[in-house]
């Protein structure tokens, strides 16, 4: 495979594990993935999820970097239609200030989360509507032509962090076409409209100040293990944590619950929104993302790898990095 590898990291809250446990983890595998030759490492904004640690990115991006010195991290992403643009210039500015050349905004329409915890946030539905001025105004304090007159962002102005378009759907790709940003599509767990976004955002797409032709960024799964029947082990317990998460409701299943739902229609949708991950040997990960690559004509591939424990995780990426030879950092 001949394109970038980058890590996706969802700072999984494993069961029995905390928080601060996660984000441990988190830091560890950013060692492992600068030593390893992965690109970039993103961290994603979610809100009241008892398993994912990654409610404030620019605060763990701001941690992960003073335990690493050369790899790329960035959030994928910051859920704009929850911030204030300015407020986020100024956080990704100092960061960008803080580790210049190291820091990328990955932005999503979406809220991350559920409508009760967007009002917490203090927002409100139709914030979205908004998100393709929010991005421009952005923009605008991160160069230097802000579009508020006598509005800067301090830090941030003149950093020129680069920006990227993360979506799931047609309106991402016409919106990053449009602004001449990268497009960065959720195939890992939104898988319907890839080939589709692609095709359109490159055919669309107009050149920026920022970039001058399309660069697609395509995201899948990853559970890399020493033997098929241990990867597959860690596939199932992973499908067992999404019926939990994404079906629970505040109620508790047990494994057998949580197998006759994975057997039904709605296990059925688990399953088909897990359809671009790659799970097996190293040599099964290899000639699966080499393909996914091609499929989804990437330029780069983000992979997340889900496992919950964090020693899986970190034995997944390192198995990853070493099928597809990435470029070791000495």
């Amino acid at each position: 495979m001949t394109v970038p590898l980058s890590i996706l990291d969802l700072a999984t809250i494993g069961a029995g594990e905390s928080a601060a446990e996660s984000l441990q983890g988190s830091v560890e595998l950013a060692r492992l993935a600068e030593a390893a030759g992965y690109r970039r490492i993103w961290y994603a904004e979610h809100h009241n999820s008892a398993s994912i640690a990654s409610s404030a990115p620019a605060v763990l991006i701001a941690h992960i970097a003073q335990h690493t010195s050369t790899i790329r991290l960035g959030a994928g992403g910051v859920m704009l239609p929850n911030h204030a643009p300015l407020t986020v210039a100024e956080q990704f500015g100092t960061l960008a200030t803080l580790h210049p050349g190291r820091i990328d905004l990955g932005l999503g329409r979406a809220p991350g989360t559920d409508q009760n915890t967007l009002r917490a946030l203090r927002r409100d539905a139709h914030s979205a509507d908004s998100f393709p001025q929010d991005v421009q105004e952005l923009r605008g304090y991160l160069s230097s032509t802000s579009l508020i007159p006598g509005v800067d962002a301090i830090p941030g102005k003149g950093t020129n962090v680069p920006l990227y378009i993360l979506g799931s759907s047609l309106f991402g790709a016409r919106l990053a076409a449009a602004l001449g940003l990268p497009y960065s599509f959720a195939s890992h767990f939104a898988p319907n409209a890839l080939e589709d976004a692609v095709a359109l955002y490159r055919r669309e797409f107009r050149p920026s100040d920022q970039l001058d032709r399309p660069y697609v960024i395509a995201a899948a799964n990853v559970v890399a293990a020493d033997s098929e029947e241990d990867a597959q082990r860690q596939f199932l317990a992973l499908k067992r944590r999404w019926v939990r998460m994404f079906l629970g409701r505040g109620r508790s299943f047990t494994d057998e619950e949580v197998d006759q739902i994975l057997a039904s229609a709605a296990g059925r949708t688990i399953e088909h929104n897990l359809k671009y991950t790659a799970v097996g040997t190293p040599s099964a990960i290899r000639e699966y993302l080499t393909g996914f690559a091609d499929h989804a004509g990437a330029d780069e591939l983000i992979v997340a790898h889900q496992t919950a424990a964090v020693v899986d995780r970190l034995r997944s990426a390192q198995l990853t990095a070493d099928a597809l030879g990435l470029p070791i950092r000495r």
